[in-house]
């Protein structure tokens, strides 16, 4: 969930709240009076008080229940509640009624995603034990973007401003790196690793493999054989799509529309 929640306080005025609405771009906000979630104010409500502008927020609420998560409340029956009732997002509160973040369709999906890299990360390992005879352990934590060594040449210019857009939304799936004396190998992330360099983020959250030796895997050994050094020296292909949007995607003709 997202813990850095934008409110309304319920003696806000109608006014106020529009202001507010405006400025951020959303269609629904919670309500808050001394930090207790007391209701959720939506454009429409805004819309259908318009003309009265100085009343106050706590007089255009609709009475009722408020539909909630906890802060325990498994994500997959989050998704349930936010489908069964067409939401895009949730407040969050305590056993206390405070409000204490909120959860949306984007984050569940980001912890889909999240949940997947594991997997990748056992591949990983596990054939770097087998090829190497020795014992590789996992952490997780940050890294600098600029001590990225890349194992791969290219990034797809489409791909990449995809990669940009999610990090910029917050959606940031872990890297998966290799730590060596002074620096990291990339092993899985080239496109998130080059859109951090081109936002300027300076780190990124990754799965770490740290080896019982430090030897020169052979991914390494290829890399710098083609002079792949740092970020830099990956080539961005403009004039192609990256496979997974060519799957994922499909052209519409105008004839298709007559």
């Amino acid at each position: 969930m997202i813990k850095d929640v934008d409110y309304l306080t319920h003696r806000m005025t109608v006014k106020e709240a529009i202001d507010f609405f405006l400025k951020s771009g959303h269609e629904k906000f919670p309500v808050v009076k001394n930090g207790t979630l007391v209701g959720i104010i939506t454009a429409r409500d805004l819309l259908k008080n318009y003309k009265t502008q100085d009343k106050e927020v706590r007089d255009i609420l609709s009475a009722g229940k408020v539909v909630v998560a906890t802060p325990n409340l498994y994500l997959d029956d989050v998704a349930r509640i936010l489908f069964r009732y067409g939401f895009n997002k949730l407040p969050v509160v305590n056993s206390g009624g405070k409000l204490v973040g909120i959860i949306a369709n984007t984050d569940i999906l980001r912890s889909h995603i999240e949940r997947a890299t594991p997997q990748k990360v056992d591949m990983v390992k596990n054939l770097i034990e087998s090829r190497h005879t020795l014992k590789v352990d996992v952490r997780r934590y940050i890294v600098p973007v600029d001590k990225l060594h890349p194992t791969q040449g290219e990034v797809y210019a489409d791909e990449l401003g995809g990669r940009e857009y999610e990090l910029k939304k917050g959606l940031a799936e872990p890297l998966i790196v290799v730590r060596k004396r002074g620096y990291f190998v990339l092993v899985d992330g080239h496109h998130r690793a080059v859109a951090a360099l081109h936002l300027k983020i300076p780190e990124l959250m990754a799965h770490v493999l740290e080896l019982s030796e430090d030897i020169e895997l052979g991914m390494e050994k290829t890399a710098r054989g083609k002079n792949l050094i740092s970020l830099h020296d990956i080539k961005v292909i403009e004039n192609a799509q990256h496979p997974l949007l060519e799957i994922t995607t499909k052209k519409i003709r105008k004839r298709d529309l007559e």
